[in-house]
Formats: C-alpha cells, sequence, structure tokens
C-alpha cells in the first residue's frame, strides 16, 4: 500500500492545508477493467501534493524504463509487484490524503467480475462511491454491476466520473449520452444522491483543477465535490444504539465500584440521565454518566467511542445492547437477509456458521436460500445455493437472540459476517432486511 502523508512532517510532502479539525470522508471507486481508477487516485495524490517525493521519483523513472508517454500516476497506487507487471488491481487498498477541508480515506477496488466480493467489502464503510466510465464504451456490465451494488449497500452519495474525456475529443454529445443512460438506470435504483462529472485522470481535467477544454460543463470539478458533499446526517441519529464492547471492572482498591461499559455508539444521541433499556434481558435503568479518553463528556454520538456508566448495578455483558425503551431494535433469531458470498465453497442450506454480528457472536444455520440477485439488470433469479460473489436473500436461525435494525436504517446495526468457524474464514458479508 502507498504511504500517503497527511501530517508534513520533516522528510514529508508539504501538507494542502490540513486542518486538523478537518472532516473525514471515506470513499469507494470502482468501474471496470482500464476505467482508469488508479490513474485517478494517482492524479489526486499528485495534484493535492501529498505523495511523497521518493515515490514520485520511482514513478517517473519507471514511468521512463517503460517507455510511457508521460509519468504513469497509476504506479502511485497499484503498490502491488504482481499489479505493477499486470497493470491491473487485484485487491481492495486503502490511501489516504487530506486538503485544507476535509481528510480522505479511498477504498480502491478491483474491476474485474470475478473479484465483485472485494468491491462489497471495500464499498461497506463508505459515505460516498465514484464508479467510473470510460467515455469511449459509456455504461456497460461492470458500471451497472457496480451502481447495483452501491444501490444495495445504500452507499449515501454516488458519484460517475465519465474518464478519458480527452480520447474522446472532449464532446459533450458523449457525455450527455452517458448521463442519459445513467439517469435512466438511477431510476430503477434505490440511489438517493449522484452527481456526473466529466473527467480526464491522464490530464487532470476536472479533477482538481476546472478543465478548460470542457467550457460546457458547468458542475464541480471531482475533489470540489469530495470536499463540499454534505455529511450531515449519514449516522442514524434517531435510534439509540450502544452496542457493549466491554465491560470495565478494575476492582482495585482506588476504584472499588467502578463498572463501566465501553463501545461505540451505533446510532442515536447519549446524555447522563437518559432512561435506558439494557437488550437482550430488557432491563431497564438510567445513564449515570459518560466519559470519553478518561473525562467525562456530555454528549455521545456516532461514532464515537466512550464508556457508559449506569445508574443500577444491573447484569450487562459483552454483546448486549443500549437503547431507549421507547424504542427498540428487532430482538430475534429468525434473520431475513443479503450476503454477499466471498468464498469458492458454495453456501447451501443447512449449512452453519459463526455469525457476527455489532460485538456479539454466536452461530447461524442457513433455513433457506430464497434467491440470487442479478446485478447486472436488478432481477432476482430461483437459486438454492450462492456461490462466490454471488449477493442473494437467506433465511437465518441463531442459537442466541441478534439485537439488530434493518440495514437501511441503521448500516451498522444492520449488518454483520458470517465465518467459518474450520477455517476461520470470513464467507459473507450480510445486510439484515426488516
Amino acid at each position: 500500500m502507498v504511504a500517503v502523508s497527511i501530517h508534513g512532517e520533516k522528510g514529508q510532502p508539504e501538507r494542502f492545508g490540513l486542518d486538523e479539525d478537518s472532516e473525514l470522508l471515506r470513499f469507494s471507486t470502482a468501474g471496470s477493467v482500464d476505467d482508469g481508477k488508479s490513474t485517478l487516485i494517482g492524479r489526486l495524490l499528485y495534484d493535492t501534493k501529498t505523495a511523497f517525493e521518493d515515490q514520485l521519483q520511482h514513478v517517473e523513472d519507471v514511468s521512463r524504463r517503460r517507455g510511457d508517454a508521460r509519468t504513469n500516476l497509476a504506479l502511485l497506487t497499484d503498490g502491488l509487484r504482481a499489479e505493477r507487471e499486470q497493470g491491473i488491481t487485484i485487491d481492495v487498498a486503502y490511501r489516504y490524503f487530506a486538503t485544507k477541508r476535509r481528510k480522505f480515506i479511498i477504498a480502491d477496488t478491483p474491476g474485474h467480475v470475478q473479484y465483485t466480493r472485494n468491491m462489497v467489502t471495500g464499498a461497506s464503510t463508505a459515505a460516498l462511491s465514484i464508479v467510473l466510465v470510460d467515455a469511449r464504451h459509456g455504461l456497460v456490465e461492470q458500471s451497472r454491476r457496480h451502481a447495483h451494488i452501491a444501490s444495495l449497500l445504500r452507499i449515501p452519495h454516488l458519484v460517475f466520473a465519465v474518464n478519458k474525456m480527452d480520447l474522446v475529443g472532449w464532446d459533450e454529445a458523449v457525455f450527455r449520452r452517458i448521463e442519459t443512460e445513467f439517469r435512466t438506470l438511477a431510476a430503477r435504483l434505490d440511489v438517493r444522491d449522484f452527481t456526473l462529472i466529466p473527467i480526464s485522470a491522464l490530464t487532470g481535467a476536472n479533477v482538481v483543477e476546472r478543465s478548460a477544454e470542457m467550457p460546457w460543463y458547468d458542475g464541480p470539478t471531482l475533489l470540489h465535490h469530495l470536499e463540499t458533499v454534505p455529511l450531515v446526517n449519514e449516522h442514524d441519529l434517531l435510534d439509540a444504539r450502544f452496542p457493549i464492547q466491554w465491560v470495565i471492572r478494575p476492582q482495585s482498591t482506588e476504584h472499588p465500584d467502578y463498572r463501566g461499559y465501553a463501545g461505540t455508539v451505533a446510532g442515536g444521541v447519549l446524555r447522563a440521565g437518559d432512561e435506558v433499556v439494557v437488550l437482550p434481558s430488557g432491563v431497564t435503568t438510567k445513564i449515570s454518566r459518560i466519559e470519553q479518553g478518561g473525562a467525562t463528556v456530555d454528549i455521545a454520538v456516532p461514532p464515537m467511542s466512550v464508556t457508559v456508566h449506569l445508574e443500577h448495578d444491573v447484569d450487562v455483558s459483552r454483546g448486549d445492547l443500549i437503547a431507549r425503551p421507547s424504542n427498540r431494535p428487532v430482538v430475534s433469531q429468525e434473520l431475513d437477509a443479503m450476503i454477499c458470498w466471498m468464498t469458492d465453497k458454495p453456501l447451501a442450506p443447512r449449512g452453519r456458521y459463526a455469525l457476527k454480528h455489532t460485538t456479539r457472536w454466536t452461530r447461524a444455520i442457513v433455513d433457506e436460500v430464497s434467491y440470487r440477485l442479478d446485478v447486472n439488470t436488478g432481477e432476482t433469479d430461483p437459486a438454492d445455493q450462492l456461490g462466490l460473489n454471488d449477493l442473494g436473500r437467506v433465511k437465518l436461525r441463531t442459537t442466541t437472540p441478534v439485537i439488530f435494525d434493518p440495514y437501511a436504517r441503521n448500516r451498522t446495526t444492520g449488518s454483520f459476517i458470517l465465518v467459518d468457524e474450520a477455517t476461520n474464514t470470513t464467507v459473507a458479508a450480510g445486510m439484515l432486511l426488516a
């Protein structure tokens, strides 16, 4: 993975005006093979001056040896030797950069259809997804596939970056044709917010700087859009959800009565004095104090990591969840879910797996494979099993209750993974339905 500075320490590149209190945006990149994802990320790193000088020198040297006409910025991101030799991206890689407005974490996902699971993994925590489209080819199967997956994962913001506009003579008609294609596709998908931007990652047009070659486009550059896309209410602030990660009981002479419950707020707002319920037991109590980093805080919101103290000495364990008595999540051992299958051995009914949901582990058995989703068309096909990279709907039964919200309501409490206990391999990622 390429190391990218966001701190500006001695020996590192000059910072791009980074504000230490700037917001963080996680976004993913997707698209078909050779649509230019690696070049685009390399361009962002290069034009924001967040790549190391020795890396740039190495990329220039490699480009020169290969006989490239210009510096191949894709080499800044294709860090694996196998990728450099083949000119492809084969796994999810995480890149970091920052501007004066925001910090960014990029999940760079592969374009090959056989790595669909990697795209799902990389996009699962993203607030925005960039789907690249080659202007010469328009929307191809992988473009539609990735748009469907982004919709299924309920990524709040989707950007269709129409790349390689330089290879079609900066033709507005080409861009408008692709725009019409996408709008037709978006009408069938649950895409809440989308933007189309014509770019050339190779030349930098409309990536960081506005393009002089496309005066007909009056929208934002890609970086400006990334810096200004609204992040307000990306988390569920209505439903108080606090999965217990750790019960803290030092039992020391200095703090003989200390008892705290540590975890990450998954939803809603927590305050001292709030009445809460501990699930699955159903015991009610009140929050007496909230700590963060050893100091008392007035309020806790997602995704803060805090320690909650309760007024009463109730039985609370790792994997339990704190919520409001009047606003409770679902507690059930019968689960209906969409999953992405991630291993060669197929999923079939009666399969048994370990299931991890928030901070709780349980065992699960597959009661039924309802259907397989055709991510190219959005249609469903009858199926009795799921193979590698398939997305489908299944019914699961667990040995202990799972405390959850539908994924459409809360991406944290609505997601889970399945693990093969024999090999300790993660075999599926899932999204819980209502």
